[in-house]
């Protein structure tokens, strides 16, 4: 059963990583002023995938858990929240709108932190780097959209 759930919650992260492949940064991201402290270009997927194998653990942790219910809510929205910020910010090149939904997600990660560090410490500690990460990728949206409202 363990295998089952962590490959359904894996899969569910592949989709959202699949929107990485759809939506390419490309020319126009390039073309934007980006703050300094901007990662470099190959650590995102090196980076994202351990992230999303880590929520697919910890999600497994809390499937299994004597209630479930409210941590696998909270994970299914911000993987549906982390689907929706690549083609907002990088399809549809709308960073303000962007912005409202990596907020969102960093805040349902806030939760979701909490929620599972009460369920299964250790499925809440797995979630800490990927919060910390979505509050960089957050600041780095937010400087982005700042530096760059000619562009939006």
């Amino acid at each position: 059963m363990t295998a089952f759930y962590f490959l359904v919650f894996l899969s569910a992260a592949a989709a959202a990583a699949t929107t990485g492949s759809l939506f390419l940064p490309g020319a126009w991201y390039q073309s934007l002023k980006k703050p300094d402290w901007t990662p470099p270009k190959k650590a995102f997927p090196i980076v994202w995938t351990a992230l999303y194998v880590a929520s697919a653990i910890a999600a497994t942790r809390v499937a299994l858990s004597d209630n479930p219910a409210p941590g696998l809510a909270l994970w299914s929205l911000q993987i549906a929240l982390n689907t929706l910020w690549t083609p907002v910010f990088f399809g549809a090149h709308r960073m303000g709108m962007g912005m409202i939904v990596i907020a969102l997600l960093w805040l349902v990660l806030a939760i979701s932190c909490v929620v599972f560090l009460r369920i299964d410490l250790i499925a809440g500690l797995l979630m800490l780097p990927y919060f910390a990460w979505v509050g960089l990728a957050s600041a780095l949206n937010w400087r982005i959209w700042r530096d760059n409202r000619d562009s939006a």
